[in-house]
This record gives structure tokens, C-alpha cells and sequence, in this order.
């Protein structure tokens, strides 16, 4: 059964959903024009997928996984909570001529109901934060690879998700940590002023670094690669960041360095 946690953030996705794609009228010809939404980071961890089947895990609006098909070859599905989010990656798909099958589910009822096995499960950038039991989540994954698959994960570090805008301390770093906050935002447009008024709350939840990988290996799954990066790839996470070359944000130069991403490979044994 979907977690009400869950659902209500399908609420508050497709409200920001349709907000972020105001700002991007000219998307899907973007991508009709050979746009790659990828990083070299997440791109050198996927490695060679071409003619394997990749299911992209919490997909939003399809454009990592369109670009996972176009550029790198993979057989790719996507899967989201957001009805607006597969309606548009459907469409995108179609319009842009990438092939990729989209499917609008809970990820917690798609383990439960899937019966396809993957090469490839792939997990991106804000992923995390939104599970609410990430055991559930490390079966789950477990479940949907075949034996010798791999799955890759690059993600937000839970340090930098512990500050506040002003860089205060006042979240959780570990634990599984329930907070119960306003809509999602238009990070898109860079709203810090918050002046998107998401009508629907969202739910999120801390998980460290050890909660994370731990799931994967008490769910059978090898750990093959673990790094942290002190930057985040296309997103000022801070008012202040510094741009650097690629759409890379750092810290200020005269503040702490920061762990602001992380990347794990884990494999399930033959």
C-alpha cells in the first residue's frame, strides 16, 4: 500500500512540477536537439550500458533517464510518484523520438509489483530525502536486479542537507528523521525568496551515509565504490556558492569544505 507520506508528496510534486516547467518552455526541443542532462559523474559510474536494461528510480520528469538512452545506450524505464512528471517524460519520449517506457507508481508498490529484472537500477540527484524506510528501499532494489547488475547512486550528501539556506544547523544527519515541511519549492528558478506558494506539504527523511549503505548490504548487495565530492553538480544548494566550469557549485572559498555529494556502486552477486 502507498505510505501517506508518499502520497502527499505526490501532491506537492506535481504543484512543482508544473512550476518548474515554466521555466524551460523550449525543453523538449532541447532534447529534439540532442540535449545530455548528464554530469561526467554520474556518466563514468553508469559506464557502458548500451543495449542494457536500466530502470532510473524516482525519474521526475524523465531527463537523466532520456539522456541515459540517447547518449549512453541503455534500454531505459522510469519510474515516479508524480503524475505531471511521467506525463511530460511520456511525452518528451515521444516528441524528442528517445525510446523509454515511464511508469507512474509509488517506488514502494513498483518493487512490490514488478516482476522485471534489470541490468542497471539507477537513482539521482534529491532522491533520498523522500523514502521513509530505507530498508524497504535497499530490498527493493536488491529484488529488481538480476544476478551480476549493478546499482548506481549519486545523490545530495546528507551534511549539506543538515543546513539551513544560512548554513545553520537544524536537521538531522542520520537516523530516518521525519520532518514535515511546506511544498517543494521551485529550486528550479532558484526561489530562495519563496515566493512559489506550493499548496500541498511534503515529508522528508534523514539518512546518512551509514543508513544508506548498510541497506544495500543487509539486502545481499556488494559495495564495489563509495565517494563524497565538495561540490553539487547544477544546483546553488546556498545563496552564496561559487559557480565553477560544468555547472559545478562550491562553498566560498573562505568557508569549511564541505561533503555536498555522494556516489555508491553496489552489485548483487552472480
Amino acid at each position: 500500500m502507498t505510505n501517506n507520506y508518499h502520497e502527499e508528496n505526490r501532491h506537492s510534486w506535481n504543484a512543482a512540477t508544473k512550476q518548474h516547467h515554466s521555466h524551460k518552455p523550449d525543453l523538449i526541443k532541447r532534447y529534439k536537439n540532442g540535449h545530455n542532462n548528464l554530469y561526467p559523474e554520474e556518466t563514468a559510474l553508469l559506464g557502458d550500458v548500451k543495449a542494457k536494461s536500466v530502470v532510473h528510480l524516482q525519474c521526475n520528469d524523465g531527463q537523466d533517464t532520456l539522456s541515459i538512452a540517447n547518449h549512453l545506450g541503455g534500454v531505459v524505464t522510469g519510474v515516479d510518484i508524480s503524475d505531471e512528471a511521467i506525463e511530460f517524460a511520456r511525452k518528451m519520449s515521444d516528441e524528442a523520438n528517445i525510446p523509454g517506457e515511464f511508469i507512474r507508481a509509488d517506488v514502494f508498490d513498483w518493487f512490490d509489483e514488478n516482476a522485471t529484472l534489470y541490468d542497471v537500477v539507477y537513482t539521482g540527484y534529491g532522491a533520498i530525502n523522500w523514502i521513509s524506510d530505507i530498508k524497504r528501499w535497499g530490498k527493493g532494489i536488491a529484488k529488481t536486479l538480476k544476478p551480476g547488475g549493478r546499482f548506481v547512486v549519486i545523490d545530495f550528501h546528507p551534511m549539506g542537507l543538515m543546513l539551513e539556506l544560512d548554513r545553520t544547523l537544524k536537521y538531522d544527519y542520520m537516523g530516518g528523521q521525519h520532518y514535515s515541511l511546506g511544498g517543494v519549492g521551485d529550486y528550479v528558478g532558484d526561489d530562495y525568496e519563496g515566493n512559489f506558494k506550493n499548496p500541498h506539504a511534503s515529508h522528508e527523511f534523514a539518512w546518512g551515509i551509514g543508513d544508506v549503505t548498510s541497506s544495500l548490504l543487509e539486502a545481499g548487495l556488494t559495495l564495489n565504490h563509495l565517494q563524497e565530492y565538495p561540490f553539487v553538480n547544477g544546483w546553488q544548494q546556498f545563496p552564496e556558492m561559487r559557480e565553477a566550469d560544468g555547472r559545478r557549485w562550491y562553498p566560498p572559498e573562505d568557508k569549511p569544505t564541505l561533503a555536498l555529494m555522494f556516489s555508491i556502486v553496489a552489485s548483487k552477486p552472480e
